[in-house]
């Protein structure tokens, strides 16, 4: 099984990353190796393939904090291992706690403060983006654990691409016209990650701590992607931890 992984997580040991692959465990169509509970798939199948999918990369299936992501800007401040509800970011400093995103299309971005040992996980699709989720996670670990962009090493994951994000013009006119592209037919093609991305330079995170994927969802057959496959797409969880005492 082909796990996607951070080169920039992999300089800290104390890192546990790993974002799932559409194929694995010889799962069959139409969702293969999925993480979801809420596409329709087998809910025993789907608990079976988080348990290996956390075995794989050394967690124990118990030990990660799961959300109901509805691309909102709520962040949550995760203390134990359990369902904290409807949320689209994750912030921890406790170690052996996983923070677990699932994606199909939007933008997965994991977090590192290196100093203060502090996690994030934030799901940013393009409404979580226009809402500044990224930027408020940000802005909270500087708050409550005293993060300063220097310290933070920042992964922006496998997502789909500017070149198969067709977008229309009412949510292409939510974001600078730098970001997007006229298609000849109206529509327009939109670049999230290059706005997250934009997002953390602004806040201060320098250039050489930011790993931006170069995987496309729907472009990459081994990654899950809503917009290619729609409903017999299945959904990946990235989940970032930190090694330690429970």
């Amino acid at each position: 099984m082909e796990i996607f992984k951070s080169a920039i997580f992999e300089q800290f040991p104390e890192i546990i990353f790993g974002l799932s692959p559409k194929y694995g465990f010889d799962r069959k169509a139409p969702f293969y190796f999925n993480m979801s509970l809420t596409v329709g798939d087998d809910e025993k199948l789907v608990w079976e393939n988080r348990e290996l999918f956390c075995r794989e990369l050394g967690l124990e299936r118990n030990r990660v904090a799961f959300q109901r992501q509805i691309h909102s800007d709520i962040v949550t401040i995760v203390k134990e291992p359990s369902f904290v509800g409807e949320s689209d970011a994750m912030v921890t400093d406790e170690k052996m706690v996983g923070l677990a995103v699932s994606t199909a299309d939007c933008t997965p971005i994991f977090i590192y403060d290196k100093e203060n040992k502090i996690i994030a996980g934030v799901h940013s699709g393009w409404r979580g983006t226009e809402k500044r989720i990224l930027l408020k996670t940000l802005g909270l670990m500087k708050e409550k654990f005293g993060s300063v962009p220097l310290n933070l090493y920042v992964y922006i994951g496998p997502s789909i691409s500017e070149s198969n994000y067709e977008v229309g013009g009412e949510v292409a006119s939510l974001f600078d016209s730098k970001y997007s592209t006229r298609k000849p037919d109206g529509k327009f093609l939109l670049d999230v990650k290059k706005i997250n991305y934009e997002m953390l330079i602004n806040f201060g995170v320098p250039e050489n701590n930011i790993e931006v994927s170069p995987h496309c969802s729907y472009g990459n057959g081994n990654l899950h992607s809503y917009r290619r496959d729609k409903e017999n797409s299945g959904r990946a969880l990235g989940i970032i931890a930190m090694k330690g005492d429970r």
